[in-house]
């Protein structure tokens, strides 16, 4: 791969989330979508005139002609998929959650590292520009001692033909494993190193998480809470700051934004610029936190299965109810 070269990127998984890697992909110079794979024939239709097109990613990482990955299938693939492609010797962005149990997404980071290959979790809403700004705004000001980070919607508006959203062990669990890994990643960016003290989950006839609210603890006393609803009319994605001056800040992820999921289109621009700058040696290849935010999924189940005795986000595996 030639410096000065596009990158060309494969992208495998063509779901809900997909047009916004596309287009990110499309718009950015030197980026080139250079490959898709997804089971579904209608979902590969759009792209058989311009791109080669797999139903399988093992025959796309075997085909060749690429210098890196986007994996964007449903949750419980993504340790497996992204595995192979850093097995193949390609950096990969992959979907949050890194994985859907932690074992699993130890396992892929320390392939990535033996293998020295790229590895980001594609956590979007630390790229939102309402949270850089608040980010900015902190740095100096009096110590934060309270943060809320608020992730509600109506998980069905927003999935499209995923139906695996649906279905705990596709999913995950719900929205802790699912929109928790986002949330959860916010307040690391904000208070740094974390752990989780308390957390309740209401979960639907199906066993999907609906909703949760997770408590957790920095180890300079400043408190946390991460509220998140797949049952909400509506959608609010914001964060609440509260300052030990008593001050407080705070940012609106959908503010500025207009169209149903508008904010998403600058988000993943920017991981894929920070992807982009991580492969060809811009920026540092590790500190990715797709295993810390997965910790503290496990560690809020963990909570919620015996709530008198307070979890940590210590790494272990904690399952699902």
């Amino acid at each position: 791969m030639a410096p000065t070269a596009p990158l060309r990127v494969g992208l495998i998984g063509l779901g809900a989330i997909s047009r916004f890697y596309v287009r990110a992909l499309c718009e950015r110079p030197s980026l080139r979508l250079a490959a898709v794979c997804d089971p579904s024939p209608e979902a590969l239709a759009p792209f058989a005139a311009t791109v080669p097109c797999h139903r399988d990613h093992r025959d796309l990482l075997a085909a060749g002609g690429l210098d890196a990955v986007v994996v964007a299938v449903p949750n419980h693939l993504h340790a497996a998929v992204a595995g192979d492609a850093v097995a193949a010797g390609l950096p990969v962005c992959v979907e949050k959650p890194l994985a859907t149990a932690l074992p699993d997404a130890e396992a892929l980071a320390a392939a990535a590292e033996r293998r020295g290959v790229v590895l980001r979790t594609a956590f979007h809403r630390r790229h939102n520009a309402a949270v850089r700004a608040l980010a900015g705004r902190l740095a100096g000001r009096a110590p934060v001692t309270g943060l809320t980070v608020r992730y509600l919607e109506r998980i069905e508006d927003h999935i499209g033909g995923d139906a695996w959203y649906l279905d705990p062990l596709r999913c995950g669990g719900g929205c802790v494993a699912d929109n928790g890994p986002n949330a959860l990643d916010l307040v690391r960016l904000l208070l740094g190193e974390v752990e989780v003290v308390g957390a309740e989950v209401e979960r639907d006839p199906a066993g999907l998480d609906r909703r949760a609210r997770v408590r957790l603890a920095s180890a300079d006393g400043a408190a946390a809470t991460v509220e998140l609803d797949w049952a909400f009319p509506g959608e609010r994605k914001d964060v609440l700051v509260r300052l030990a001056d008593g001050g407080t800040d705070g940012a609106d992820m959908l503010a500025g934004h207009p169209g149903f999921k508008g904010s998403l289109w600058h988000e993943y621009a920017a991981i894929l610029a920070d992807f982009e700058d991580r492969v060809r040696g811009r920026a540092p290849a590790g500190g990715d936190g797709g295993v810390p935010a997965l910790a503290l999924v496990e560690a809020a189940y963990r909570a919620e299965r015996a709530p008198e005795s307070g979890a940590s986000a210590a790494t272990g595996a904690g399952g699902r109810a």
